[in-house]
């Protein structure tokens, strides 16, 4: 299956200070606030919606497109993602900006100080899907996970004039789009992807009901956190899938895009709706026992025995000769 996967593509610099941020903050002086400190730690993760979901389906050995924008920064990421399976020939480069990278620094109380540079993210409106499908004979799906706002709107529309099957992935910025682009992002979609959170507040901002976005898209998966996900649609019962039991909580970023690709890659190996979206569990259950969202790997029998456990014999007997 050719899948083309639209979406932010970014860095996280991750700083720890070894002290309390209040005990360097003045009430009265917050006006005028200059706060300068040495951080003990750094760490740098890969990251970005897109990005992710697509090193997910690589470590299942499913290949697709990333499709976003970067800067020129983005040679060693790139280098990466090839190496484990993402076809990176689509990303635009900016030549006046920098890659996006959240920035956040933590103090022994749990603060945070933080901020987001969209950068080069902002010219992901300029690209085109058309010269993608061209390149790769055609496109199967495309996700549009989320991005810059005028991105996600292009890249929907062209895939209703064309005619490309697309699963809609709005997350964040649902909570910043007007109910009007909500409405354009949502309609038509083969797959609607939200959390809980976003179940709610996509009704809210669009003004439909329940059954009115039902009616609109064909299946709508919502993720329900450790309790696995919830899949509903116009015409079948609701399904609901757990997820297998972690080993161990480590960093929960980019656990709901390890869900995407595991459901994606069990649609291109025409695993049907309900194995899908177990394999998506069990990558996003693997996903959540390390810190980061591309720190993990898949071993295919260590793999398909956490299948086995969690859905049966059957299940893992379909999945495990899929996986690299």
């Amino acid at each position: 299956m050719r899948i083309a996967v639209t979406g932010s593509i970014a860095t996280d610099h991750l700083m720890s200070y070894p002290g309390r941020f209040t005990d360097q903050l003045v009430a009265d002086r917050l006006h005028q606030v200059s706060l300068s400190f040495l951080v003990d730690e750094l760490e740098v993760r890969r990251g970005g919606i897109a990005a992710n979901i697509t090193f997910g389906l690589g470590q299942l050995g499913v290949g697709s497109a990333l499709v976003g924008a970067v800067g020129r920064d983005f040679d060693e990421y790139r280098a990466w993602l090839d190496r484990h399976g993402v076809d990176t020939d689509s990303v635009h480069v900016s030549g006046t900006k920098h890659t996006a990278r959240f920035l956040c620094t933590t103090d022994t109380d749990h603060n945070q100080i933080a901020s987001f540079y969209a950068g080069a993210m902002a010219e992901a409106r300029e690209i085109e899907l058309k010269p993608v499908a061209d390149r790769l004979g055609g496109l199967d799906v495309v996700v549009i996970s989320a991005n810059d706002p005028d991105a996600m709107l292009r890249h929907t529309q062209e895939c209703r004039d064309r005619g490309y099957r697309f699963l809609a992935d709005p997350g964040q910025q649902l909570a910043r789009m007007e109910g009007d682009d909500i409405r354009n992002l949502v309609e038509g979609a083969e797959y609607l992807f939200t959390n809980e959170y976003e179940h709610g507040l996509l009704l809210q901002s669009t003004g439909w009901t329940h059954t009115e976005v039902l009616e609109r898209v064909g299946i709508w998966v919502t993720s329900l956190g450790p309790k696995g996900v919830q899949v509903e649609s116009k015409s079948e019962p609701t399904i609901e899938v757990a997820p297998p039991k972690e080993k161990q909580k480590g960093d929960p970023t980019g656990v709901g895009d390890a869900l995407r690709a595991g459901f994606l890659a069990g649609l291109t190996h025409d695993f049907g709706l309900e194995r899908s979206l177990q394999l998506g569990c069990t990558l996003a259950t693997v996903s959540l026992e390390t810190d980061g969202p591309q720190e993990y790997e898949v071993e295919r029998d260590s793999f398909a025995a956490r299948i086995a456990e969690a859905y049966g014999d059957a299940a893992a007997a379909e999945v495990q000769p899929k996986l690299r």
